[in-house]
């Protein structure tokens, strides 16, 4: 039995092969695990910790597509509302609404709002960064998005409505300030203690809703900061919290926060609240949750690793526990598993132990070429280059090297009678190179699985608006060991 926070050591000639790139001088594991399909779907909803970097699985055994998103609470239940993502295009394809008791375990409830037939919110255009709030004038649900074209040539703030806050959400048009569009693109919102809703843009711009949150009362707050995209905003007894990012299209960067005692200010930027160099644990804000317990009040901070072109299948997300005290927040550690009682709001670090086989034991079987980059790791560029092996397991995590010229990889699974019940993908890149949790599976029944990963020839791209692109230097796909779980189902 092992514990899963054992470190891995670099060789020099890891380190020579990036000169000057940061490297975390804590390790972490790295997990590459199973998803199984619908005739195991039950056995997804097992879990009972926070994983971030990885996929997530729905109780139908579907991937957790909900990008951009925001949480909302209502009696015992968790409510996450996001964009619905499709492989291989940026098009709007309808907004996701999930559901959890415990934030571990997502129910798909619906397409809240889904492609219209024509319109703003039509066939290829973009709809990102959904939002939703409940109106305390009048119970309904509203929900705030930015609406755009592929190129994003007609960008503005628009909502919708419905009565039940699964949906469906009838869509309304632009959200008006003297009669006109906001035309700004990266949004959120934030609902205070009092029940007053804001529409925050970027550059720091926040707006006053109506009591109806249909239309808008004020500019509470002008545009301070250039750039500072992906705006959300939190509050913690009599002081706010601006957080945002830079503008480096869907490429991660050190995002920052600022402090105020008023909405509308003035703020006082108080810098990145992740350490430097870790691109806020590879991640872009997106929301920030307030967990109220009996003992303590956690504010989660919700968080995207996009992951074009894949974003259905390889995005995916980084919750993490946040420390506030006074004008200071941070998120000094990468948890990769972490737990959270609901009831009392306080966080306890998950642990995972299973069997190992490391890269270089034999159960593991490899085709094609494989190096060895490091002490534990093996790593191929070569498009259909593959290794599999065979377990008797619950659950399976295959560990792995995220790095600057890291690609996708395919995963296929076959059970004891070879039919295959998963076909997935995940994405193996990050701009500095470190050891981090990829992909976890559900549990299954006990069977006999062979996993076989293969090298897509594929990376992580995006071509900014200046036209530059940014993303992975290459398709090279890692393997550090292999985990084998035993759960109860």
């Amino acid at each position: 039995m092992t514990n899963f926070c054992t470190p891995v050591l670099y060789s020099p000639k890891f380190k020579n092969k990036w000169p000057g790139v940061w490297i975390k001088p804590v390790y972490h594991s790295i997990w590459v695990c199973l998803f199984l399909s619908n005739a195991f779907a039950v056995s997804a909803q097992k879990q009972t910790a926070i994983y971030s970097g990885i996929p997530w699985f729905d109780n139908n055994g579907n991937t957790v597509s909900a990008h951009g998103a925001n949480i909302v609470k209502e009696n015992d239940r968790y409510y996450l509302f996001g964009e619905r993502h499709e492989d291989g295009t940026n098009a709007f394809a309808g907004f996701n609404c999930y559901s959890s008791k415990n934030l571990c375990n997502w129910k798909f409830e619906s397409i809240a709002l889904p492609v219209q037939q024509s319109g703003k919110l039509g066939p290829n255009r973009l709809g990102e960064r959904v939002k939703v709030m409940r109106c305390p004038a009048t119970g309904e649900y509203i929900m705030y998005m930015h609406a755009d074209t592929l190129g994003y040539k007609d960008q503005f703030t628009g909502y919708a409505v419905a009565k039940n806050i699964t949906g469906p959400y009838t869509f309304k048009g632009p959200l008006l300030f003297n009669g006109n569009p906001i035309k700004k693109w990266d949004m959120g919102t934030f609902q205070d203690k009092d029940g007053s809703g804001y529409v925050l843009l970027h550059g720091g711009d926040i707006y006053k809703l109506n009591d109806d949150y249909k239309s808008i009362s004020e500019q509470v707050n002008k545009a301070f900061e250039k750039g500072f995209e992906s705006p959300a905003i939190f509050k913690k007894d009599s002081l706010y919290y601006f957080l945002g990012a830079d503008l480096t299209g869907w490429e991660r960067n050190d995002n920052y926060y600022f402090t105020a005692t008023s909405l509308k200010g003035p703020w006082t930027k108080r810098g990145f609240f992740a350490p430097q160099g870790t691109l806020t644990w590879n991640s872009q804000t997106t929301f920030v949750l307030p967990i109220e317990g009996t003992k303590e009040t956690t504010f989660m901070f919700m968080g995207d690793r996009w992951s074009f072109p894949k974003q259905a299948s390889a995005a995916t997300y980084v919750w993490q526990p946040l420390i506030v005290s006074g004008y200071n927040i941070s998120l000094p550690e990468f948890k990769e598993a972490w737990a959270i009682n609901l009831s009392t709001g306080v966080v306890s670090t998950a642990g995972i132990k299973g069997n190992e086989i490391k890269a270089t034991d034999t159960p593991i079987n490899y085709s094609g070429n494989w190096q060895s980059d490091t002490l534990a790791v093996k790593s191929s560029n070569e498009k259909g280059a593959s290794f599999s092996f065979t377990v008797k397991g619950t659950q399976v995590g295959i560990f792995g090297l995220a790095r600057p010229d890291g690609g996708y990889a395919g995963i296929t699974i076959r059970n004891s009678k070879g039919k295959t019940i998963l076909r997935s993908s995940i994405d193996m890149y990050s701009k500095y190179p470190t050891v981090l949790l990829k992909f976890l599976s559900p549990v299954f029944k006990k069977d006999s699985y062979t996993v076989t990963v293969t090298v897509s020839g594929e990376r992580w791209w995006w071509k900014e608006k200046s036209g530059r692109l940014s993303g992975s230097k290459g398709d090279v796909v890692s393997v550090e060991k292999i985990v084998v779980l035993n759960r109860n189902l």
